[in-house]
């Protein structure tokens, strides 16, 4: 049981809490008729993304093995076999994106969307330097979509610009402590490492982490938000800045960052 729960990743769930966010955001997060079908929309998309999780450790189980923390996983390990782990990829990817199609046309599509780019990415383009990150980041944009598309709930494009920012501070955050734990050994577990440098992870993460702080801010003060939330919503970001800040710490004096669930859990 352990085995199989540490193959499905279900800690990375955590990631599809973004789902929330339109309801969190248009104050609807207590009302059940709300939060019961967003919750559905969470188990879906955490299935899928646990099969594609799968998909991803069978692609990378040989690379998997060089690194100190992966080589643990049940593919790279050889504690499960790639045939059932494959098969089992199948069910969960195949029958919430099922399930997706009766409930909300437009849910179906946006799941597919995630799914289609995150195949191409385990096979593709997480060889490609930048893009690799951007689309971790664009993930996270999905997974707010999804949570807006039983109710078409208009989001907020300061939300989604907060969204892009910070998806893309954590990814480039997750290179940096790559590249800076595996050394000599980055090349052989990911190639794309050998493209990125420390010194030009550290330029990216300053500029995302500066227009994440900026977009919330904005956020928080467009007339949208204040119509929404009233004029408080800004003493948030004293908060906020500490959380990213706190992570920074992790990252640059703790020389940690590599799985976000691991420092936020």
């Amino acid at each position: 049981m352990r085995e199989f729960i540490s193959l499905l990743r279900i800690k990375q769930w955590i990631k599809n809490l973004f789902v929330f966010a339109p309801i969190v955001f248009s104050k609807r997060f207590l009302d059940l008729d709300f939060f019961l079908p967003t919750l559905i929309v969470f188990f879906l998309i955490s299935f899928i993304s646990s099969g594609l999780y799968i998909i991803n450790d069978i692609v990378d189980s040989k690379k998997d093995r060089l690194h100190p923390d992966k080589k643990n996983r049940p593919i790279a390990s050889g504690r499960i076999k790639k045939n059932f782990a494959l098969l089992l990829s199948f069910i969960l990817i195949l029958t919430p994106l099922t399930y997706s199609f009766f409930m909300e046309l437009n849910l179906f599509l946006i799941f597919l969307i995630y799914i289609v780019l995150n195949i191409l990415y385990s096979f593709f383009l997480k060889k490609v330097v930048i893009i690799d990150v951007m689309v971790i980041s664009a993930n996270f944009v999905l997974r707010v979509f999804s949570g807006s598309m039983l109710f078409s709930i208009p989001i907020s494009s300061w939300l989604i610009l907060c969204t892009i920012f910070l998806s893309l501070f954590l990814g480039f955050s997750k290179r940096r402590f790559e590249l800076y734990s595996l050394g000599g050994n980055a090349v052989n577990h990911r190639k794309v490492l050998s493209l990125y440098s420390i010194p030009f992870l550290d330029q990216m993460i300053t500029i995302v982490t500066a227009s994440t702080i900026i977009s919330y801010a904005l956020y928080t003060v467009s007339e949208e938000t204040v119509k929404r939330f009233g004029s408080g919503l800004i003493y948030s970001l004293p908060f906020v800045l500490y959380g990213i800040f706190r992570y920074l710490f992790i990252v640059y004096v703790k020389g940690k960052g590599g799985d976000p669930t691991k420092v936020l859990t």
